[in-house]
């Protein structure tokens, strides 16, 4: 499972000009799902997403995680994350969950982070969407756990 976490100050998705959602300052997070993830994958994510500590204190030091009441997060689902180009020009997606098990893992992340009391908005699963962030930092995150 991986996740790539990026801090945003604000973040809209649309799909067909259509405003789908919107967050405010928080986490633009695309999350792609591997052929072999699993339940227990989607639990490690839910926590490191949590626990990161990726914003300044007092001290500029990079202390501080996700405030539920002043962060919010837009998950989308991300199969290219799992695209491999390595021996070709034309990535390959071999290593991507199907569609039926990625959005089964998909909806459990978000909902997950709902039940911790997040201000979670997400995309369309399978949509051509187009997502205008303004980003901070910018600073950008990969996270991967593997089975």
């Amino acid at each position: 499972m991986r996740m790539l976490v990026t801090k945003v100050s604000k973040a809209k998705l649309t799909v067909d000009n259509q405003l789908i959602s919107q967050i405010g300052e928080g986490y633009v997070v695309y999350f792609g799902v591997k052929t072999t993830d699993n339940e227990k994958l989607v639990d490690k994510c839910v926590r490191k997403l949590m626990n990161l500590r990726i914003y300044h204190d007092e001290n500029d030091k990079l202390n501080l995680s996700l405030n539920k009441e002043k962060h919010q997060i837009l998950v989308v689902s991300q199969f290219t994350l799992y695209g491999d180009a390595t021996n070709n020009n034309r990535p390959s997606f071999t290593n991507a969950a199907r569609p039926e098990h990625a959005n089964l893992l998909y909806e459990s992340f978000v909902e997950k982070l709902r039940n911790h009391g997040y201000h979670v908005q997400t995309g369309v699963f399978g949509a051509h969407m187009t997502i205008d962030a303004t980003y901070v930092g910018p600073f950008n995150l990969m996270y991967e756990i593997e089975a």
